[in-house]
């Protein structure tokens, strides 16, 4: 048996009768993938396989005779490949989420393949030129809309892929998307492999002052485990890390965690990713310019909502001003009470989440601790069941017979309000050494339709890195916890309700794909919706009317900190992307320290991600693209804002026009015209800055007088 994860997926070696899965159709309920069946091998001959098949499938359509119509060079194009698609989802997904040592090194071996093989297809003379010969004729095609989005599409996505290159650039630019995509990948690899590699042992009881049962229950849990029973041990997986930030009374300790989660990627060892962040943004530079950009956040951001860099860096500074102001409000809190204790050291990074946790106390009579008891995971998740009931009408039932990715993954099938299967739904909810950090919404299956005009629901995949339950106990949430699952679940939401033909029209911008979960976060703590799901783990008690208020009083303490540490990042993706050289012995911290020092970030605030760990950019995904976040905001804030204006968070007819004209369409119309669709209206900022309690920037209060 290969060594594996705790995993579920055999990843055996090959027998004689085994038969790769990937090769017919999945004898399972639903067509999920049979997890417990693949095999190493499988992944690889199914990828090289893969390949194949869609080499063949793509010479077909140069080689046909006939002249290039929307039908058989389109379409064709666009659904080619499946079997392809269909290993990578699933070998994507747990390579993420359920990784071990063989996996990594099959995405070594299959990434510069993969990267050779997707140039050999948007490089090819032949294909474009039947591409281009549709396109130059889509004025007489009178395409409906999904139709002519594809054609534009796929069109773009071969220009902005090298299609209109020299000979000699396009190999230039076949040897940087290799190096891209390898660094990207090596990138994430020593991220995980530093998280994992830290830990913080205890060994004498004094030292756990402050900290919360669950938490140190949890801990002597992880060191039994690591064959230290008697101890405690503390990692840099959130669920463990920031608790311990926030309550643990040995400051020595605290500083020790803190900076080995501030410095992960940066410890000079062989997962050190400062060479690689610096080769990563020289390569992608190189490749911008040699599609006639001048920097690579001009390549990234032309087909988003956002347009351009400029427009990016005036939201950002427009937003940052406001919110290192109260920062400064919040230290002055987190001096106070460090004064109260008779003691006089200036503040570090180490002490605010522990100081503030007590100013907010001081302040509100709240401590998260005094919420957690109401926020049970599965009462949380009934509670977002709850939300998408009362809005879309939906009904989830749990299947305990499904093929799972891992044994502690929970299964639901979803059904619509008419009573018919809308998608399979995964969660995956606690952290572990083969999954990475953070949360995020996935796919085993995208929605699609099969060559017979059938629909294909969805196979949806939520993973998330919860507190795990300590021995005899459920699992019981922090309030940021309980946030993130009902942001996670407006992910699925989306990929629920898509319903588009070609996988071509599926994807919204990077700076609209926010929206759907974002918006799910305003019901979390609605107190009618608080009401229903939180009760507590013991009692079955609702959570009193003064803990709600108290809540919803303290909901926007502590903005100050959380939007100055989101900006910080942000503004770090787009100084590194909009750079026009790169030197050959850059820095890259020295870098982050010149950019966000010169803009006044506070000494105790770190940006969120520090460049050697920011996977959202470096890894890829949200490259030059982290501002996307709050871009979103200013959409799902005014958003929210149509059901205020109404007086009814439940509002029907909201819910509808939502779900038609943002849920829905996948990326068939303009982004900003699917949100004026449905609101009927630009979006106003002015929701957003209430929303974190921040005062209007100076700029934007001279506009409006």
């Amino acid at each position: 048996m290969a060594a594996a994860v705790s995993t579920s997926v055999a990843l055996y070696a090959q027998a004689p009768t085994h038969t790769n899965p990937f090769f017919a159709e999945y004898n399972t309920p639903y067509g999920v993938p049979p997890f417990d069946e693949f095999t190493i091998e499988d992944f690889r001959e199914g990828t090289l396989k893969g390949m194949e098949e869609q080499k063949k499938e793509v010479a077909a359509i140069v080689n046909n005779p006939e002249a290039p119509t929307f039908q058989n060079t389109i379409v064709a194009l666009d659904q080619c490949g499946k079997l392809l698609q269909r290993v990578q989802i699933v070998f994507g997904g747990l390579n993420g989420s359920n990784t071990n040592a063989e996996m990594q090194a099959l995405s070594k071996e299959l990434t510069p393949k993969l990267s050779a093989h997707r140039d050999d297809i948007s490089l090819n003379p032949q294909l474009f030129a039947r591409v281009k010969a549709v396109y130059d004729q889509r004025e007489q095609l009178h395409l409906n809309a999904e139709d002519s989005k594809l054609l534009e599409n796929t069109y773009k996505s071969f220009a902005r892929n090298g299609a209109n290159l020299s000979e000699a650039d396009q190999q230039k630019l076949r040897e940087l998307n290799s190096q891209i995509s390898m660094l990207q990948l090596t990138f994430g690899q020593n991220m995980l492999k530093e998280t994992n590699a830290f830990k913080l042992v205890v060994d004498n009881k004094e030292d756990l002052s402050g900290l919360p049962e669950n938490l140190i229950a949890t801990a002597a849990e992880t060191a039994k485990a690591q064959g230290m029973e008697g101890k405690w041990v503390f990692t840099l997986h959130n669920p463990s890390v920031m608790p311990f930030l926030q309550y643990a009374d040995n400051r020595d300790l605290r500083e020790r965690i803190f900076k080995g989660y501030i410095n992960r990627g940066n410890n000079g060892n062989d997962a050190d990713n400062k060479a690689v962040v610096r080769d990563l943004v020289a390569a992608r530079l190189a490749k911008a310019k040699l599609m006639g950009f001048d920097d690579y956040a001009s390549m990234a951001l032309e087909e988003r909502m956002s347009k351009n860099s400029e427009n990016v860096y005036n939201l950002l500074d427009q937003l940052w001003g406001p919110a290192i102001a109260k920062a400064k409000e919040e230290l002055a809190d987190i001096k106070a009470e460090i004064k109260k204790e008779g003691k006089k050291f200036e503040p570090q990074g180490w002490d605010w989440r522990y100081y503030f946790e007590k100013a907010k106390k001081a302040r509100f009579n709240i401590d998260e601790n005094e919420v957690r008891p109401y926020l049970e995971l599965n009462r949380v998740l009934g509670g977002v069941f709850y939300v998408s009931g009362r809005l879309y009408g939906l009904h989830f039932r749990q299947l305990s017979y499904m093929p799972k990715p891992h044994p502690e993954a929970q299964v639901y099938e979803c059904t619509d309000k008419d009573g018919k299967l809308l998608g399979i739904i995964y969660f995956d909810f606690f952290p572990r050494e083969s999954k990475r950090g953070g949360a995020w919404c996935g796919s085993y299956r995208p929605q699609t339709y099969d060559d017979h005009g059938n629909k294909v629901v969805p196979v949806v995949n939520i993973v998330c890195n919860f507190t795990k339950p300590s021995a005899g106990e459920p699992a019981l949430l922090s309030a940021d916890e309980a946030n993130t699952l009902f942001h996670e679940f407006g992910h699925g939401l989306h990929g629920l309700f898509r319903d588009v033909h070609y996988g071509g029209v599926s994807s919204v911008p990077r700076d609209f794909v926010e929206l759907p979960s974002q918006i799910d976060e305003h019901w979390a703590f609605a107190p009618e919706v608080l009401k229903v799901y939180a009760r507590h783990y013991k009692t079955n008690e609702p959570m009193p009317d003064a803990l709600i208020e108290k809540l919803d009083q303290s909901g926007k303490y502590g903005q100050g900190f959380a939007t100055v540490e989101y900006l910080a990042a942000s503004l770090l993706d787009m100084d590194f992307h909009t750079l026009k050289e790169v030197p050959a012995d850059m820095d890259v911290m020295q870098f982050e320290d010149k950019v966000l020092g010169k803009r006044g970030l506070l000494k105790q605030i770190p940006s969120r991600y520090r460049t050697t760990y920011f996977n959202h950019t470096m890894g890829g995904g949200y490259t030059a693209g982290y501002y996307s976040y709050i871009w979103a905001e200013v959409l799902d804030c005014d958003a929210f804002g149509a059901y205020t204006e109404k007086g009814d968070i439940f509002d029907q007819e909201i819910a509808d026009k939502f779900r038609k004209y943002v849920l829905t369409p996948g990326g068939i119309n303009d982004a900003m015209q699917m949100y004026t669709d449905f609101r009927g209206k630009n979006p106003d900022i002015k929701y957003l800055l209430e929303n974190r309690g921040l005062d209007a920037p100076k700029n934007l209060k001279k506009k409006k007088e």
